[in-house]
């Protein structure tokens, strides 16, 4: 399974509150409208209703919005890229930067938590945090996420099959 391809990334996010982004991205992301089954009104509604509940802003300015639908067979991931900054009600109440955006099937939890844990892992550095920022475009932005996210998470997936064998 390849995360990041093209289409992925929306580069300068107009929005600057939570759920305004969190309808952006989810509206303008190619990924999210390559899968026919996913009703995109209806995702963007798990989502929100979800926020609601906890903000998913996670402090350095990343948060990480997700939902769960049937609609989707596999997990699918796209990132919204604000220079500017979303007020997001983070934990560390700064604005967000970095806001990614997961769709799971119910069944599928285990590749959700290892989704979002190699997603905090590459996070937490701040160095690519930056590197991700000083991109000059969605595509750059994509390659580089896509290098990183792939060696994580099969670094992660080994782990978990080695405790299990």
């Amino acid at each position: 399974m390849a995360y990041f391809d093209p289409g992925s990334v929306i580069w300068n996010l107009r929005s600057r509150n939570k759920l305004d982004a969190i309808r952006e991205i989810i509206d303008e992301t190619p990924v999210f409208a390559e899968h026919e089954a996913l009703n995109t009104e209806e995702f963007t509604r798990i989502v929100i209703a979800r926020e609601k509940l906890q903000s998913t802003g996670f402090g350095h300015g990343v948060a990480v919005a997700h939902g769960r639908t049937e609609q989707v067979d596999e997990p699918v991931i796209a990132l919204g890229v604000s220079h500017e900054g979303i007020d997001y009600d983070s934990y560390d109440e700064k604005p967000v930067h970095l806001l990614f955006i997961i769709a799971n099937h119910p069944d599928r939890q285990v590749d959700y938590l290892q989704i979002l844990s190699t997603l905090v892992l590459m996070v937490r550095d701040e160095l690519f945090r930056r590197e991700i920022l000083d991109c000059t475009d969605a595509g750059s932005a994509e390659r580089k996420l896509c290098e990183v996210f792939s060696k994580l998470i099969e670094r992660q997936r080994l782990r978990t099959v080695g405790r299990t064998a």
